[in-house]
């Protein structure tokens, strides 16, 4: 089996004397959704900052192709092929389509000091890989990044990373804030983009949206893997019971049962 395109070994995360993140360990392969699911305060936000370079590892390794790396800053693991598509997208609400598409990367026309940004080629690029992810009602460049809908948005940063050479692609809560239909719209996409052969990590509370276009999942509770499995090994129930720590509730409730069971049906009663 080739190497995952990114993984974490026994990476952990302590910000002075506060631990954050224990022990993780994940791959991240090619042509895979990895669904990275916990409620809020789980670690998530903490996680791929560390993947996309925003914080380093206490201790532990992040590897590339089978091999260990540094990500020191955001550029460095974005020249190493990880792209980050936040919530709403990354966009600029008053730029043009076509020059948020190349923010920081204008193509040019005309020579030395005469060089000037390039609006048709921009426009016509955008909105071409943009349409290649069959979002076909954007069809003017010139159109501002505001106009269009939250799904739009994110069809356009995630169009925008692919065409910049991404190969892990990580989501932040992508359809958060969207409604039924734009979502759906952003799940076609995160298909289209495993389909393309990018290794795509979807962060999300919404256990329907994992299991729509996951093939691989890992709960988080406090910091910590609690459960890593494949497409088609957890129900929907059983997944929302971990996230919400269901099955310690469930331990803990079996527990209680059996205390009253052998006490008269008294519970137990609390610690002075």
């Amino acid at each position: 089996m080739t190497a995952p395109i990114m993984a974490l070994r026994g990476v952990n995360k302590s910000f002075g004397p506060i631990d954050v993140l224990h022990d993780i360990t994940l791959e991240v392969r090619a042509g895979e959704v990895l669904c990275l699911l916990g409620d809020n305060g789980a670690g998530k936000s903490t996680l791929i900052k560390i993947m996309s370079g925003v914080f380093q590892p206490s201790s532990g390794a992040i590897e590339m192709d089978g091999v260990n790396v540094t990500l020191p800053n955001p550029r460095a693991a974005s020249e190493k092929g990880v792209a980050t598509v936040h919530q709403f997208g990354g966009t600029f609400p008053l730029m043009s389509i076509g020059r948020s598409f190349f923010v920081g990367v204008e193509p040019a026309k005309g020579w030395g000091p005469f060089k000037v940004y390039d609006r048709k080629r921009a426009n016509a690029i955008a909105v071409k890989a943009v349409q290649d992810f069959g979002i076909t009602r954007i069809d003017d460049g010139d159109r501002l990044v505001g106009g269009l809908s939250g799904g739009e948005r994110q069809s356009l940063a995630i169009a925008r990373a692919v065409h910049f050479g991404a190969r892990v692609l990580i989501l932040d809560e992508p359809t958060a804030a969207l409604g039924v239909k734009q979502a759906t719209h952003v799940l076609r996409i995160v298909n289209e983009a495993k389909k393309r052969g990018l290794a795509v990590v979807f962060i999300t509370h919404q256990v329907m949206h994992a299991m729509a276009v996951g093939d691989h999942f890992a709960v988080l509770i406090r910091g910590a893997v609690a459960a890593d499995f494949k497409k088609g090994e957890k129900t929907r129930e059983e997944i929302t019971d971990l996230m919400a720590g269901g099955a310690s509730m469930a331990s803990l409730e079996a527990e209680i049962e059996g205390y009253m069971a052998s006490h008269g049906g008294h519970p137990p009663q609390p610690a002075e």
